[in-house]
């Protein structure tokens, strides 16, 4: 393992399009989601474990989350879990922990990732993973990863290459696209020129750092200008005041949308954001109705396309006559939603929210 290769895991989500399995208290980053006997963060952290010293790894949290990621990744270094006193979304995550990582390592290369995606091939990704930090060794750019679309969907961010060198391996980008209409998504898949945004990052502490600096300077500004108080007694102190003054900015479209200097490698190791219930649906294993089941004691008759959720160990669920439905039943709330309409339930939560209020998180 290279000393100076280290890896920041954003885990400060509350993942509301997965309610009522997620809630506030238990994010589904913390959740066993997939049935596989560990949270979607322990497998994101035992995957770069491999190829990346666990001393280096480091994860931005929402504050109240701090125990949580303690209980379920004791192999990192308490003062690696840095905690953030309220949501602003990824530019300010990124640049807190490119600065920690900074002071102990000038020469850092930093992979960036969620916690919560699903990587189907881990062997193909981490040697992708390799790859991109090797580039990043011998380049000053901002590297992103593109998945081959096979699908026009319309959840995540597109990538467009360079179409006189698309058929290299890293290609430079030549636009972002954010979350398209449908007939837009099915034009980029025709025109072959565009990947999904994967939202992993590999670059240079020093290259981001500059990036950072010239694209978002108040932010940037805010952070340094405290520099000198962090790993010390007053960090919580300061991290609170700089977040409180701080804009709400991703860094998709805080830097990566502006820098020139950006490469994406393009790849295809099997790779889903675990956005959505329907995402979870098309992954998983299917009957001969093309039915996802999850959890005991469902019956499920005359019913095609259907994902049914159950974390009930004594409630017996009789369904009948559904198709191409959401069905996700826990002891305190039950959804039911089609699947074409799942991008809504964040806005439905939103109002049963001014219903049901503390009900709902």
């Amino acid at each position: 393992m290279h000393k100076s290769n280290y890896c920041i895991i954003m885990a400060g989500g509350v993942g509301s399009r997965f309610w009522p399995v997620s809630r506030t208290n238990m994010p589904k980053q913390f959740i066993d989601i997939l049935g596989t006997g560990q949270s979607l963060i322990q497998q994101t952290f035992n995957r770069f474990a491999k190829i990346i010293d666990a001393q280096n790894i480091y994860v931005v949290t929402n504050e109240e989350y701090i125990e949580l990621v303690t209980a379920q990744l004791p192999n990192i270094p308490p003062e690696n879990i840095l905690g953030e006193p309220m949501r602003r979304n990824t530019a300010p995550c990124i640049l807190y922990a490119n600065i920690k990582i900074g002071l102990r390592d000038e020469n850092a290369n930093i992979v960036v990732t969620p916690a919560d995606h699903l990587i189907i091939n881990e062997n193909e990704f981490l040697e992708n993973i390799e790859d991109g930090l090797n580039f990043i060794t011998y380049n000053n750019s901002l590297l992103t990863f593109g998945i081959t679309p096979d699908r026009p969907a319309t959840g995540y961010g597109y990538i467009q290459l360079e179409e006189n060198k698309k058929n290299e391996r890293f290609v430079p980008v030549k636009t972002f696209t954010e979350k398209p209409h449908l007939e837009l998504a099915k034009f980029f898949i025709k025109s072959g020129d565009f990947l999904w945004n994967s939202g992993i990052f590999l670059w240079k502490q020093k290259v981001i750092d500059k990036a950072i600096s010239i694209h978002l300077p108040e932010l940037h500004n805010l952070f340094m200008e405290n520099k000198s108080l962090f790993d010390t007694y007053e960090e919580k102190t300061i991290i609170n005041r700089i977040y409180s003054n701080s804009k709400s900015v991703s860094i998709d479209f805080g830097v990566m949308e502006k820098e020139k200097d950006v490469f994406v490698l393009q790849t295809n190791f099997g790779w889903s954001d675990l956005g959505t219930w329907n995402s979870l649906y098309t992954l998983q294993e299917k009957d001969s109705e093309q039915n996802v089941i999850v959890g005991k004691n469902l019956q499920l008759e005359q019913s095609t396309g259907n994902y049914i959720y159950s974390d009930s160990h004594d409630k017996v669920l009789l369904l009948r006559d559904l198709e191409d439905f959401i069905i996700v039943d826990t002891e305190g709330a039950l959804l039911i939603c089609k699947r074409e309409n799942e991008q809504e339930i964040s806005e439905l939560l939103n109002e049963a929210k001014l219903k049901f209020g503390d009900r709902i998180k």
